[in-house]
């Protein structure tokens, strides 16, 4: 039997690497699982009794099933740019339990979302080029089409045409129609206000798209619970912050790359989009660039929840934690890495709560890639602050690894795939020696760990790290 992932590429991942066609590979059973998803909101909508889903709401998902399968059938890439865009996939799964719930009738939040499969469709033959006219609902005074942008809006139902690149919008006697044009690179523009284009950053590496910075669609963190994790929620930036977040990402992919060919290969392979998030709670009184959070979602695969790092070199740390993430979810889908229970019960020095084995795994695997990562920016950079911030940053998180690491090699739940992936995590620990951080920091950084496990078995007395 042929495994999922072959242990060359077993063994980058475990380095916190990956080449194209290992990433790819991960890319590929994501997007499978995301189809599969999809198609499986429509059978669970045909199962449904009639008080959950009625007839006439169904006869409306057959309509825009149709109409995604025309549109594949003329542009197959451009239909899964919008059916693989990250945050279609917490949308697909809220469907999916609003379908299975028991009940007297659909509620209103059921109907908006089963509404957002028209707008999901409209929005796939846009960008294959299939001239069609609809009705589409919006809510909340907003109508949103994933990977195009977002009409603002009084009215509810809303006529939408689209012929030779042109879309045209009609709101009712009350409101003018808006005109929006389609743009080569995927995007829409309108002279129109009411019209709100998702922004796009630059590609990371040239002969891929852009980068959505989507502040628009819906779902983009909705049922992520980012209160509890310390995140805010997510808003919506004006164009001064489109172009303090543009000149931020202007200075990421060069300090990507002192951080290895690898970390540009991930960005480019693994970041479909950008979602930003207002300041940490609590933060107003700290300061922009004192306070940051950042996220991802395993039921997003390929988005990036960031406030606006302070820095581009933050930014490119922000975007190498989280695409660890990122991958480590990924990998998990495939092949399972331990049979550990879930119990939150274990030290992590990055979390003031007890974590469970899975959540230690993700933060050591984040944390010694960021380890890996400071390391190689100190050793590059030039000027003194760069590199005393760079080695701070490094002997940190490098000890905060080395707390945990303990624990997981020591895992009898570990499958064979786990074991090899947490043998390497060891390998590139103890490679990290080769360069060890001045004195200074490293006695801070031990302090700061030590400090953070007494703290930590304070406020958690009945479970020992």
């Amino acid at each position: 039997m042929i495994p999922p992932l072959p242990d060359h590429m077993l063994r980058q991942l475990g380095r916190t690497e990956g080449d194209s066609e290992t990433l790819r590979v991960l890319v590929r059973d994501q997007d499978t699982h995301r189809l599969l998803l999809l198609r499986a909101l429509l059978d669970a909508a045909e199962a449904a009794p009639a008080a959950i889903c009625p007839p006439r709401a169904l006869d409306r998902l057959r309509q825009d099933w149709a109409l995604l399968e025309t549109a594949e059938r003329t542009d197959r890439s451009a239909v899964r740019a919008v059916l693989l865009h990250p945050l279609i996939g917490p949308w697909a799964q809220r469907c999916l339990r609003g379908l299975s719930a028991t009940g007297p009738g659909p509620g209103p939040e059921l109907r908006a979302d089963l509404h957002h499969l028209s707008a999901l469709a409209a929005a796939a033959a846009i960008r294959a080029g299939i001239p069609f006219t609809t009705r589409l609902t919006a809510h909340d005074g907003l109508l949103s089409l994933p990977t195009l942008g977002a009409l603002r809006t009084p009215s509810e139902e809303i006529d939408i045409a689209f012929y030779e690149g042109e879309v045209m919008m009609y709101q009712g006697a009350s409101e003018p129609p808006l005109s929006a044009h389609t743009q080569p690179d995927g995007t829409t523009g309108s002279a129109d206000p009411r019209w709100l284009p998702v922004f796009a950053l630059p590609a990371v590496q040239s002969g891929i798209g852009p980068v959505p910075l989507d502040d628009i669609d819906p779902y983009r963190t909705d049922g992520s619970g980012l209160q509890p994790h310390g995140l805010s929620a997510a808003t919506h930036i004006d164009d001064h912050e489109r172009k303090a977040w543009a000149e931020s990402w202007a200075g990421v992919t060069p300090l990507l790359a002192i951080g290895g060919e690898h970390r540009l290969t991930e960005a480019a392979v693994l970041l479909r989009c950008l979602v930003p998030l207002g300041p940490p709670p609590g933060s107003g009184s700290m300061g922009e660039s004192a306070a940051h959070c950042s996220g991802t979602r395993r039921e997003a695969f390929g988005a990036v929840l960031s406030s606006k790092p302070a820095t581009p070199a933050y930014f490119a740390s922000t975007l190498v934690h989280e695409l660890q993430h990122t991958k480590l979810s990924a990998l998990s889908a495939l092949v399972p890495l331990h049979h550990e229970d879930p119990e939150p019960r274990h030290f992590a020095p990055w979390r003031s709560d007890p974590r469970p084995f899975d959540g230690l795994l993700q933060g050591a695997y984040s944390h010694i890639a960021l380890a890996d990562y400071w390391q190689r920016f100190a050793l590059a950079a030039r000027r003194v602050t760069h590199r005393d911030l760079a080695w701070a940053e490094h002997a940190r998180c490098r000890e905060q690894v080395g707390a945990v690491l303990p624990v997981l090699a020591g895992s009898a739940a570990l499958t064979r795939e786990g074991r090899a992936l947490v043998n390497e995590m060891i390998t590139l620990y103890h490679r990290l020696d080769d360069c060890p951080p001045p004195t200074g920091h490293l006695a801070r950084a031990e302090a700061y760990v030590a400090t953070a496990k007494v703290i930590w078995q304070q406020r958690n007395g009945s479970h020992r790290p």
